[in-house]
């Protein structure tokens, strides 16, 4: 049996008002930008970075775990990483092959002088955002791997900011401007059945024994 039928049988435990939020917030998502974590010892920083994603629309985050690995604290991220899908990757090269097979531009954020503003970053390609630790940055081999930089506008003695708080002013930022384009940033209906699948088995409790149920009729 196929997973659009699974699904329509499994809506129909969901309420008319959760069916609605989930198609309002699938027509928001997007792969067109992507968040990458680097070796980002603070647990609630990375949790705090899934919240970002969810709260702007970003579908996917790849966490890099390549010296500390680390958990998703469920409390900090409020939930978030039930409907963000998260990426672990033991190293760096990994997740930047991974990244170029899939069509991303691999973007640095790092206060240098020679990295692009925020308002001046182009939106017109697929682009995937890696964040590093407030006091060491990204990696030496991410910065040479790195297609172009960005960086925040900052004017106060502090030259950095904390890893949650650049990604949200970031994801903000870019999300404006892509739905002010004319770009086509939205997933497409496959991603969106799929998730609409996820979400719905996430939602319901006992969803496998149910999906075994309805097979087994």
């Amino acid at each position: 049996m196929d997973d659009k039928k699974i699904l329509e049988y499994l809506q129909e435990y969901l309420t008319p008002r959760r069916r609605s939020l989930f198609e309002k917030v699938l027509s928001e998502r997007t792969n067109h930008l992507t968040v990458v974590a680097q070796d980002v010892y603070q647990l609630h920083n990375t949790s705090a970075v899934v919240r970002s994603c969810d709260v702007f629309g970003v579908q996917n985050i790849h966490v890099i775990e390549e010296k500390i690995p680390r958990r998703i604290d469920k409390e900090i991220a409020m939930g978030a990483q039930k409907w963000v899908n998260i990426n672990r990757y033991s190293s760096t090269r990994d997740c930047v092959k991974k990244l170029r097979e899939d069509g991303y531009r691999i973007v640095a954020t790092s206060p240098h002088d020679d990295s692009v503003l925020l308002e001046d970053f182009d939106i017109s390609t697929p682009a995937a955002l890696f964040f590093g630790t407030e006091k060491d940055g990204l990696s030496e081999e991410i910065l040479k791997e790195a297609d172009t930089t960005i960086k925040i506008p900052m004017v106060g003695f502090t030259e950095s900011l904390n890893i949650s708080v650049s990604a949200a002013i970031i994801l903000q930022s870019l999300r404006a401007k892509l739905t002010a384009s004319n770009i086509d940033w939205r997933l497409s209906e496959v991603e969106k059945e799929k998730l609409r699948l996820g979400w719905t088995k996430k939602t319901i409790k006992n969803s496998e024994q149910i999906i075994e149920r309805f097979l087994n009729q």
